[in-house]
């Protein structure tokens, strides 16, 4: 009986060791697509996750999974300096910063208004950047922590009518090559996650925007079809799921890789960009996509 009773107390204090140890994980863009399942996949490992998204509603149904939603801006500075004071007012630190909201922008570089440039690299890069600078003090005085961006194999190539999204993917790149050099002695790991094309709004909304901004245009007719394409990719999409595993891989890992390549076709596209020359390449998606 007493053995019993033993064990029992020796099961409450690991169980509420765990719980003091529990990580503490903020994901940003949570209301959808790989944001949230990577949201509900993490708590379901034992993590404290802060999902971060404006759009709060859509994110009600992640309560049910342990899973606590916050509002976030990340093109809004005093929005990025209220999430992570009440992420820290509650629990005094942050391990892992998934940095997964963004969104593809395309229209012809004629066309598009440069304020929309802009905003593509507000939302990919500097308020990404943004908040990264408020997380990493916090990460420091730790002596630990991981940083998780959300990139794409749209970083290693580029195609007609999506040179800013492109060009957005590829500096983030570069900028966490430095980053991770920079705090490695501080024991912060920067971790790069290359989704291919996956089952998200991601596409829908691409399309609607190289659409918009081409319309009326000499370059309307190819945007049309190359709109086109993104749906016909739509074949060869991953579910979101596939690259919230990675993510969690990425997050949960001793030893994390430095870039993770996962979802629809991203290994065989970047394979094939790199053993083809510029021309060849360039050749092949305008036969793909510039169809006059």
């Amino acid at each position: 009986m007493q053995n019993i009773q033993f064990n029992k107390l020796k099961k409450k204090i690991i169980f509420h060791e765990c719980m003091n140890n529990q990580k503490v994980v903020l994901i940003t863009g949570a209301s959808s697509g790989i944001g949230k399942e990577a949201a509900r996949l993490l708590s379901g490992k034992g993590y404290k996750v802060y999902a971060a998204s404006r759009n709060l509603e859509k994110m009600e149904e992640l309560k049910s999974s342990g899973v606590i939603p916050l509002s976030l801006d990340v093109t809004d500075e005093h929005s990025i300096d209220a999430c992570v004071a009440e992420i820290l007012t509650a629990e005094k630190r942050i391990d892992i910063l998934i940095n997964n909201a963004g969104y593809g922008s395309f229209g012809p570089a004629e066309a598009i208004p440069l304020n929309e440039a802009r905003r593509q690299f507000e939302v990919n890069l500097f308020g990404l950047a943004a908040l990264i600078q408020k997380v990493l003090p916090v990460m420091r005085s730790q002596n630990s922590g991981r940083i998780i961006n959300i990139s794409s194999m749209a970083a290693y190539f580029s195609e007609p009518n999506g040179g800013w999204y492109h060009a957005t993917k590829a500096a983030l790149e570069r900028y966490s090559d430095s980053l991770r050099m920079e705090v490695k002695r501080f024991n912060i790991k920067v971790v790069l996650i290359q989704p291919g094309m996956i089952h998200t709004e991601w596409q829908v909304i691409a399309g609607q925007n190289l659409v918009k901004h081409a319309e009326n245009t000499v370059y309307e007719k190819s945007a049309r079809n190359q709109a086109a394409m993104f749906e016909l990719g739509y074949k060869y999409a991953s579910k979101p799921a596939v690259v919230a595993r990675a993510i969690v891989r990425a997050a949960t890992s001793k030893h994390p890789c430095l870039r993770y390549k996962v979802g629809g076709m991203a290994k065989p596209i970047l394979f094939f960009r790199k053993i083809t020359p510029d021309r060849w390449f360039d050749a092949l998606v305008a036969r793909l996509m510039i169809r006059n």
